[in-house]
This record gives structure tokens, sequence and C-alpha cells, in this order.
């Protein structure tokens, strides 16, 4: 099977480079909106991402009926949960994620640099993908994500985004998630990975982040929720989204 990094490549090169997030609040129609966009929307999309949110309500038999749609559009599917914890219980939810169709796993770099090591291990032996948490979105993750960090008691000190840029790096993950809202920041990630591993950008409209801008900076893949689920016009949308990634 090729990697997940290669599916996700073919399939932008044909339908673009947008992911779209499921970001809708639990409804007892949940299943069937992510069905109705995934008919509607899959030619101007890669892939779709679940938010840890959207993935606990409908459970295991639902999730695993989706990712099968999922995959019959030929579209990737990516399990946003930004997993952190000790081993054992990363690669218990890893393989419970991995039978339920995902192809991805997006993960928080805290749980430490040798963590990151084996889950990757482990994703690439199925595989399947690591996407590394560097920078968020939101507007308050600059107080953490660019705080200062020391290295090894050194005085030497960087930022905990570009610590966990560094580590993804070094682990061989699959791809960094990096806030549209930040397009500096992706600017920087983009020169330092030098193509050995993909941005994913989120935060495009609805929490500010430019579309055009941030395609400009380096990022390779644009997620998109709201901006595409909340609008009277979902397609058009997404068709231009989908546009300004083969222009790019």
């Amino acid at each position: 099977m090729a990697s997940f990094k290669t599916r996700i490549k073919q399939t932008s090169k044909k339908r673009g480079k947008v992911i779209l997030a499921i970001d809708y609040n639990p409804t007892s129609k949940l299943e069937s909106k992510i069905l109705k966009n995934i008919k509607n929307l899959n030619k101007y999309l890669c892939g779709l991402k679940f938010n840890f949110h959207v993935i606990l309500p409908l459970g295991l038999k639902e999730i695993t009926q989706i990712n099968k749609v999922v995959h019959r559009y030929g579209l990737q599917s990516i399990a946003d949960i930004k997993l952190n914890d000790i081993g054992n219980t990363n690669k218990v939810t890893v393989d419970s994620l991995w039978k339920m169709g995902f192809d991805a796993v997006i993960v928080n770099p805290i749980m430490g640099k040798e963590s990151l090591r084996k889950l990757t291990i482990l994703a690439h032996k199925k595989g399947n993908g690591i996407i590394a948490l560097c920078h968020m979105s939101a507007p308050e993750a600059k107080s953490s994500y660019e705080m200062n960090v020391n290295l090894n008691k050194s005085k030497k000190q960087i930022t905990l985004y570009q610590l966990f840029l560094d580590w993804s790096l070094s682990q061989k993950v699959d791809g960094i998630i990096v806030g549209a809202t930040y397009p500096e920041i992706i600017k920087y990630c983009k020169k330092k990975v030098n193509g050995k591993l993909n941005i994913y950008s989120p935060g495009i409209g609805t929490q500010g982040g430019n579309a055009k801008k941030v395609l400009s900076s380096g990022t390779d893949y644009l997620i998109v929720g709201r901006t595409i689920l909340n609008s009277k016009n979902p397609i058009r949308v997404a068709k231009q989204l989908q546009q300004l990634t083969f222009d790019k």
C-alpha cells in the first residue's frame, strides 16, 4: 500500500488541496449531514478531517461506515484528536483509529520526542500517517506555542513551535499543523522543512486566515470547516478554494 503522504498527494493532483474539517456540533442527524457533504463536495476535496467532538458521539459503527464512503470517493480521512499520552495509550488509540478506517491522526508533540517516534513507526507500518501539531490557529495559541523553552538546561532558547518542528523533522512525521492565522510562521516552517513533510493549515475564513496568503507562504493543504459548511453555497465556496490551490 502507498503511504498516506503519497495517497493524499495523488488525490490532490486531481482534486486540489482542500481538506474539509467536519466541525458540526452533535445532532441527531450528524451522520446523514456528513454523508451528504461527502457526496456533494468530494470533487473539490482531497480529504476530510474529523474533530474529536464529532468522533465521540458518532461511535465505532458510524465512523467506520463514514470512512468507507470517504474511501469510496477516493479521499483520505484524518482523525483530529491531538493525541498526547503514554506509549501504551497512544498505541491502543491509533490501533482503534486504524480499525475505524482513518488514514492519519493529528498528534501533539508535547508527549515527547521518543513517543512521537514510536507513534510514527506504528503508523508507517500500516501505511498510515502522523501529522504533528506545531502551532494552532486560535489567537490565544501565541501565548503557548511561541513561548521560549530551554534546550537541555543550556542557555540556548527556541520557541515551543520551533522545538515541535525540529522533532517532527527528526522523527519523520508526514506533516505538521500550522494555523492559517500565522503566515509568517508558515514561511519559517516551509523553509525549514525543505520538502521533507507537508504543512496543513486550519483557520481559513471564519478564524481570519486568508487562503491566498497562506498558500503563498508555503502551506501545502488548506483545512477548511465552517467557511464551507456554514456558507449558503458550500459547493461554490469549496470550488473557489480548490481553484486557489491549483493556481498556487
